[in-house]
Formats: structure tokens, sequence, C-alpha cells
């Protein structure tokens, strides 16, 4: 080792958030994914209930 070695000190590796680990697209597209399976189960699940009171 070198003295120049010694006095490096390793750079302290800063926290990440989930947002800076993933890009900006992938969370949208992840919202957007999420919002239309609710809303299509949503609609399923009215289907049923209609489909269930007419008989």
């Amino acid at each position: 080792m070198t003295p120049e070695d010694e006095t490096q000190q390793p750079q302290p590796v800063r926290p990440t958030s989930m947002e800076e680990k993933f890009p900006r697209g992938l969370w949208v597209r992840l919202i957007i994914y999420v919002a239309v399976g609710h809303l299509f189960a949503a609609f399923v699940y009215l289907l049923f209930t209609l489909g269930g009171q007419n008989q």
C-alpha cells in the first residue's frame, strides 16, 4: 500500500429511495395497471351481481 491509498477514504453510500431505484415511467405504468385492473374487477363483479338478480 502506498501512502496515497491510506489517505483515501471509501465514499459513503447514499441511501436511495424506491423512486430512485425504478424509473418514473415504471411507476406510472404500475399505477395505471393497478387502476385498470381494479376497474375491470369492478365491472366483472357488476356483471355477476346483475346476472344473479335476473335469476
